[in-house]
């Protein structure tokens, strides 16, 4: 695949398997079991462009204005805007914001581990970091006196307490440091989302780069607790003459954190632990460690009045991922003001209620064939296997009276999810007829969820 398809419109695609090299080191091959554990993450997009409710960073890059830069009239001087947009800090101020909520909510709705923006492309630091003003604690912004100034400790601390693994998201492009795009440099004003100049042609200039680059990470993995997973964004960097010597900062970060998992997306080789599709679902199932990140409205940064997924779409969403193999990283982007949005609240507690009754079929488990088909997903733990017959809205269920599932094992006894009562079934050719009692309820169940327990 070519890189510039696998980054579209500011969406990862990603590589295929074949691409995924195994670790070798049995601590690695430890930790990417526990990741295949996990199942659910809850991903969060915020920094200063949660203001202007556009897509992040995105609309800073000239390549990328056809369609970041939608619904706005802009003005004709880009140059205009980009330092409009670098100025959003001395405005940023999340004063409603409550990490500890935050982590209650997560904790309640499920999630395993937590995938937090750092700094996106942009360049803003959502920690303390040393290596620039342009943060969240520096002068320029008015929360930096706020108790809750480094944004990322308070954060990470939080969902720590409640259990919940850390994953640090990290832009490796910069698009605010002189050290990446340079003034005055090739490309003049026409920006685009690599580097303003050749590091060929600049290997001093490149070399501040990587020096930057590795100081802000080792931050990052020295100063702000356990960190499960550094989840690299920005693929293009890497690769053709952007090489920033990553694995000389991870086995350095290592040394801190020998558990720690990176997922260095697009790039392929040691350091892409596990494979990232964005905003899809593949069509078949990865048998190689692999996470989805796909928003619970339709843009990854707050947007004012966005359209939420339903209930419905993102469980079944989360069904068919995990019987495919992979984890769900569910991203809920928070206001300017620091809170999560009421409709994404909401739906987070529902999540919560339904991963109570069905969390055993979701998390520990495996694949399964025959995998997903049809409106039927398929996991497997310790001697169980686990059957969803997914149901949409429109669907008459209640008039049913049997459901066939096609698997060959032998089975002892079904249960019900949730109704806590042992169903009666018989054995077809090619499967199990399971018969299913008639349910009263006017609503539509999301899925039945069965507990299939081998002989």
């Amino acid at each position: 695949m070519s890189e510039e398809k696998l980054v579209d419109q500011g969406v990862h695609n990603y590589l295929s398997e074949k691409n995924w090299i195994e670790p070798k080191e049995d601590i690695l091959m430890e930790r990417l079991e526990w990741f295949k554990d996990q199942k659910l993450a809850l991903m969060m997009h915020w920094g200063p462009y949660s203001q202007i409710g556009l897509v992040e960073s995105w609309a800073l890059s000239d390549d990328d204005g056809d369609w970041s830069r939608d619904e706005v009239d802009w003005t004709e001087d880009m140059e205009d805007f980009k330092r409009e947009y670098f100025d959003l800090n001395k405005t940023f101020n999340p004063i409603r914001f409550q990490p500890e909520k935050w982590a209650e909510l997560a904790h309640h709705a499920g999630f395993k581990y937590l995938i937090f923006t750092t700094k996106h492309h942009d360049g803003f630091s959502m920690w303390d970091t040393n290596e620039t003003e342009y943060k969240i604690t520096g002068k320029a912004c008015p929360f930096h006196l706020h108790k809750y100034a480094d944004i990322t400790r308070n954060v990470f601390d939080a969902f720590r307490d409640k259990g919940i693994a850390i994953a640090a998201y990290f832009s490796k492009a910069d698009w605010h440091t002189p050290y990446y795009w340079a003034p005055g440099m090739e490309r003049g004003s026409n920006m685009w989302r690599g580097p303003s100049y050749d590091p060929e042609q600049f290997p001093w200039l490149w070399d501040k780069f990587i020096s930057f680059t590795h100081n802000q990470i080792m931050e990052l993995m020295t100063k702000y607790g356990r960190i499960d997973i550094l989840w690299l964004d920005a693929g293009w960097v890497g690769k053709r003459n952007q090489d920033i010597r990553l694995g000389e900062v991870v086995e350095k970060a290592r040394k801190h954190q020998p558990w720690l998992l990176t997922a260095d997306r697009t790039v392929g080789g040691l350091y892409e632990n596990y494979i990232t599709p964005e905003q899809t679902i593949p069509e078949h199932p990865i048998h190689v460690p692999w996470e989805s990140c796909i928003s619970i409205a339709t843009s990854f940064a707050f947007k004012f009045e966005d359209e939420y997924k339903s209930l419905r779409e993102i469980i079944h969403t989360l069904v068919e991922i995990v019987s495919k193999g992979g984890n769900l990283a569910l991203n809920v982007p928070p206001q300017p003001d620091g809170r999560l949005p009421r409709k994404a609240v909401e739906l987070l507690q529902s999540l919560g209620e339904w991963m109570k009754v069905n969390g055993e079929a979701i998390y520990g488990t495996r694949m399964i064939a025959p995998y997903f088909q049809n409106n039927l997903a398929f996991t497997k733990k310790d001697n169980a296997i686990y059957c969803f017959r997914l149901l949409e809205e429109e669907e008459m269920p209640y008039q049913e009276e049997s459901i066939f599932i096609p698997i060959s094992e032998e089975i002892a006894r079904v249960e019900w999810l949730g109704v806590n009562q042992q169903l009666t079934f018989e054995y077809k050719e090619q499967g199990l007829q399971i018969h299913v009692p008639h349910v009263n309820e006017e609503e539509v169940p999301i899925a039945y969820v069965f507990k299939l327990v081998k002989r």
